[in-house]
């Protein structure tokens, strides 16, 4: 169905990804319900391969990093369509949270260096990263309070504190936080983020934090962590300091957009079996 959002390149893409999700992925679905992660993801990532082989990888990002270049309003009715397969559909294609909110963070305030080291990987879908900014003493939806320092001494911050509901950190190679390192300023300037490689020392994974009753894995699991005395290099910010408020606004906007248009579709994917069951029961 068209909409005063539908562009030329929609009217190409929609149909070539509405085809690969039926025929690619939908046959996968009834099998894949009751294994473990681990035993589906080979199968997974040669259907990644398949989504680049078809020009469709990198949907979100920009042309000259590898991406298509879409627009907000492309790339939502695109999620809307990919939510059809709404257990893998968005990590066969690549933009699966929490990646895709870290690489748009990533592509528009890290270093050269950071990019290089991380972002590249996580275009190509070498690795996986996870976000962590909610604390258990606080509301997450209220980026200005937070306990959680990162104390700079020489070229290194030292990061101490508590962080839960942590997406996707069960298999991340490094993790995005939000921590406080200008505890002094007002309240939208104490924070900033740093990357933090998972392998790091003092970086702890504690457990996959159960909702209603399943832990998950994988990028289907959001996880406790602590971090105790844990070291990471100046270059590892991103953006400036104070800046975390306001890049936590840029990656938590977008991403609301994203998350709608995938609940929309996998809704209108409920009504379309509701619909058949109706019509077709005895």
């Amino acid at each position: 169905m068209e909409t005063i959002f539908t562009t030329d390149r929609l009217r190409t893409l929609l149909p070539t990804v509405r085809a690969f999700v039926e025929t690619e992925l939908l046959p996968l679905e009834a099998g894949f319900s009751h294994q473990h992660l681990a035993a589906i993801i080979p199968i997974l990532d040669q259907k990644r391969q398949a989504v680049k082989a078809a020009g469709l990888w990198g949907l979100h990002l920009p042309e000259r990093e590898g991406g298509l270049g879409l627009t907000l309003t492309e790339f939502g009715q695109l999620s809307e369509t990919i939510a059809y397969a709404p257990f893998f559909g968005h990590y066969v294609f690549g933009c699966q949270a929490p990646d895709i909110g870290n690489t748009e963070l990533l592509h528009k305030f890290a270093s050269a260096d950071v990019k290089a080291r991380f972002l590249k990987p996580l275009m190509d879908g070498d690795i996986r990263s996870c976000f962590s900014m909610t604390e258990p003493e606080f509301a997450g939806s209220n980026p200005t309070r937070m306990a959680t320092t990162a104390v700079r001494v020489g070229d290194e911050y030292i990061i101490n504190g508590h962080k839960w509901f942590t997406s996707s950190a069960d298999g991340a190679a490094f993790a995005v936080a939000m921590v406080v390192t200008n505890p002094d300023a007002a309240p939208h300037q104490r924070a900033s983020m740093l990357i933090v490689p998972t392998d790091t020392p003092g970086f702890e994974l504690v457990r996959n934090i159960p909702v209603f009753g399943e832990a998950g894995e994988g990028w289907f699991s959001h996880a406790e962590v602590r971090y105790t005395d844990c070291r990471v290099p100046v270059s590892n910010l991103i953006g400036d300091e104070g800046m975390g408020f306001r890049l936590a606004q840029e990656r938590l906007g977008p991403g609301r957009i994203h998350h709608c248009m995938r609940w929309i579709g996998q809704a209108e994917k409920a009504f379309d079996l509701m619909c058949q069951r109706a019509a077709t029961r005895e």
